[in-house]
Parts: structure tokens; sequence; C-alpha cells
């Protein structure tokens, strides 16, 4: 049996090929299309989930400045917080600073607060045993409340684990050490700083020295001595500004 060549398998001159080769022509056309349009359709889409997910996240910060609102005393400790946390974060594991989801944990942190009673969240004065209890609760709601929106995924743990202490006696799981996420380590020191330079009812307001003292009294108890480290030598190296509301590193 004689083997064709391709000549004569299928003849250069065959009058189907013409038909052939524009029917080719347009079907590589209408995948061109089909795909401009996917790409149309997939743009339209990103669109759609980041104007959702803006829409998201206003209403979370919104609901967080409603809930500071009701505590004059912490009068923007959100921005200072948020701003001290990145900031460490920064020096610590750039990495971090590289998830948005991080900076918004260090944002909404105290979410969980829309769930406390308004006479405990806005008490002039220390709360007594019953009133913690009730107060202990506010990092599992606040998780509670983010878990469902995908994006700020990883900003759950960081809101349900802020108050930690690093030695296992924090709230409300008591993990130890490394069992609590970095970002929560990080950020239980920046909050703790910042309510220490701020004033209370109760109590005026510490001044730098004294609160980098109680940091570092803190460090391995309450602190991990690591993220202790780094935050005092951050602070003497571009102290607060004189009402201790900025950190000038932060600039």
């Amino acid at each position: 049996m004689t083997e064709l060549t391709h000549a004569e398998a299928v003849p250069l001159d065959d009058p189907e090929m013409p038909a052939v080769h524009e029917q080719l022509i347009v079907f590589a056309r209408e995948l061109g299309e089909l795909y401009r349009l996917e790409r149309a359709r997939s743009s339209e889409l990103e669109k759609v989930l980041e104007r959702l997910q803006e829409s998201y996240l206003a209403t979370m910060k919104s609901l967080a400045q409603v809930i500071e609102a009701k505590d004059q005393t912490t009068h923007g400790h959100l921005e200072r917080t948020q701003a001290y946390g990145i900031a460490l974060a920064r020096r610590i594991d750039p990495a971090l600073v590289d998830r948005p989801a991080v900076g918004y944990g260090f944002f909404l942190h105290d979410i969980g607060k829309v769930g406390i009673p308004e006479h405990i969240l806005g008490k002039e004065g220390p709360l007594d045993a019953g009133e913690w209890d009730v107060m202990r609760r506010h990092p599992v709601l606040g998780a509670q409340i983010v878990a469902p929106i995908s994006f700020l995924e990883e900003a759950v743990e960081l809101i349900r684990h802020h108050h930690e202490w690093f030695d296992g006696t924090g709230y409300p799981d008591r993990l130890a050490g490394e069992e609590i996420p970095l970002e929560a380590r990080i950020f239980s020191v920046a909050d703790s700083f910042d309510a220490m330079t701020s004033d209370r009812p109760y109590r005026r307001r510490m001044e730098l020295a004294p609160a980098l003292d109680e940091i570092t009294t803190g460090a391995g108890t309450q602190f991990d001595p690591e993220v202790v480290k780094v935050f005092v030598e951050m602070v003497e190296a571009a102290p607060p500004s004189d009402d201790h509301r900025h950190l000038r590193a932060v600039v």
C-alpha cells in the first residue's frame, strides 16, 4: 500500500479549503471577542467587589467610631493605636504591613464593644468585677462580627486575641507565647501604651518614661519581650509629640 503525501492527502487546490480557512478566521475572531467580553466582565466584577469591600469597611469603621464616640476618654484611640501598631509591625515583620487586613484589624480591634451595655462602656470610674466579666466579652463579639466578611479574614484572630497575655493569663482563650498571633502580640503593646498615655476619668495619663517603664516591666508576663524591645527602641528614637497623640516615627 502506497503512503500518500500531505499534498496528495489534502490537495492544495481543494475547493473546500477557502471555506475552511474562512471558518477558522471567523472562529478565531469569535474566540477573541468572547475573551474580550470575559475580560470586561471580570473587570466589572472586580470593580463591584471592590466597591462592596469599601462599603463593608466603611460600615465597620463607622461602627467603631460610634463606639469610640460613646466614651470621650478614648477619643482618637483608634487612629493612634493603628498608627503605633503599623509602625511597630513594620519594624518587626514588614510582611504584616503588606496585608491590608492587619491594618484594618488594628483599627477595628474594639468593634465588639458594640455589644457591651453603654452604662459599662461609658462608666466614669473603674469597673467592678461583674462589669469586667461583661467587658471581657468584646474580643469574641468583635471576631464574630468581622468573621463573615471574607476580605477581613486575617483580622479576625487579631481582634479576638489582642487581650491575651504572653504568660497565658489573658483572655478570652488564655493563649501563651507564640500561640498568640504575632499581630496580636504587636498590637497588645501599642494598645496598652496608648491607654497608659491617655487621660481617664479616674486617673491622669502617664508621662513617657513611666509608661515605657511599665511596658518594659510587663515583658514576659503581659507582653512579648521581643516586641517590647523593638517598641521601646522605636519610641526612644522618635518620641511621641508633647500631647502623646502621635509617633513621629510613623510619618
